[in-house]
């Protein structure tokens, strides 16, 4: 699936993935195409082991594809290109501080390798955070650790962030101070965020684009306001006998004695009227959550591919 998210008040590209693929023994990456804007905040939605990382890891040159293309601010990236990597930022929850070492210790260490590395903004995010510069690794908590390692990515001042589920394990109140902080990194128009996760609250909160995979596989993108219009769910109370009329996009999800739930992912302003004229009286046109047209999308392209 090709998907090309598109920002008309910005020019450029920031990061390119083209008929990306790649196989491990038990998951496949497969044909991978999406094209970042410079200046957008990007949701990467999907389940665990959807190929969230898989996508990132590729994008950072820390995995080579087995086929396609994958640029980032203008240059090729690939395992061998470092230079090509110095204004892009990643975060996985995977990454690891030297324990026996200092936050202030490893401050020193980013900024002696990155030139762009923003002191005053380092320390500002120390207070945001509510982190203790001197303090040993060893004796962080989760998110103290997990606040540590967004503080040495964000004070470089990348143009490209590429975070890989950075919320994960988070109570509320750290979740909160990260999202509030990223938010306002892209107040600076030319600064870009790819974000993953499987919660689709915090994606919903800071993205303003959207990118859904499932098993290796882009099954839809679009602009989270667009998903959130497009999508409704429709209740109808029908009488014995009844058929639905055929209405693009409609999906039966649940039924009750005379009662019917469906989703519409192409909803139109004249369709409750088409459903009222085949006999069934609407009960209600509502509105749907971002996780439950997650879930829907992604057991629609399931049940259409055979799954």
């Amino acid at each position: 699936m090709s998907t090309v998210l598109d920002h008309s008040a910005q020019t450029g590209l920031a990061a390119s993935l083209k008929n990306v693929s790649k196989s491990y023994k038990h998951f496949q990456l497969k044909q991978i195409d999406l094209e970042l804007q410079r200046g957008t905040v990007v949701g990467l939605i999907g389940p665990n082991g959807a190929g969230k990382s898989t996508t990132m890891r590729i994008l950072m040159g820390l995995v080579n594809p087995d086929s396609g293309s994958v640029s980032a601010l203008g240059k090729p990236i690939s395992s061998r290109e470092a230079a090509a990597k110095q204004e892009i930022g990643f975060f996985s929850d995977d990454m690891r501080l030297y324990q026996p070492e200092s936050i202030g210790w490893h401050m020193q260490f980013v900024r002696s390798l990155y030139p762009t590395w923003d002191d005053q903004y380092a320390h500002e995010l120390l207070d945001r955070f509510g982190l203790i510069e001197r303090q040993a690794v060893k004796g962080l908590s989760q998110g103290q650790r997990v606040k540590s390692m967004l503080l040495l990515v964000l004070a470089r001042r990348p143009q490209l962030l590429v975070l890989d589920e950075p919320t994960n394990g988070l109570d509320p109140v750290a979740k909160h101070e990260v999202l509030t902080e990223l938010m306002s990194v892209v107040k600076d128009e030319s600064r870009t965020i790819l974000y993953s996760s499987h919660n689709t609250q915090d994606v919903e909160q800071i993205s303003d684009q959207i990118i859904f995979i499932d098993r290796g596989r882009v099954i839809a993108a679009d602009d989270r306001d667009v998903f959130l219009e497009r999508w409704k769910r429709i209740k109808l109370h029908v009488p014995d006998g009844w058929r639905s009329p055929s209405v693009a996009g409609l999906k039966l999800e649940s039924e009750f004695k005379q009662l019917r739930v469906f989703s519409l992912n192409q909803f139109q302003p004249e369709v409750p009227a088409r459903l009222a004229a085949s006999g069934a009286t609407v009960e209600a046109v509502e509105s749907m959550t971002l996780e439950e047209i997650f879930i829907s999308t992604v057991m629609r392209g399931r049940e259409e591919a055979g799954l």
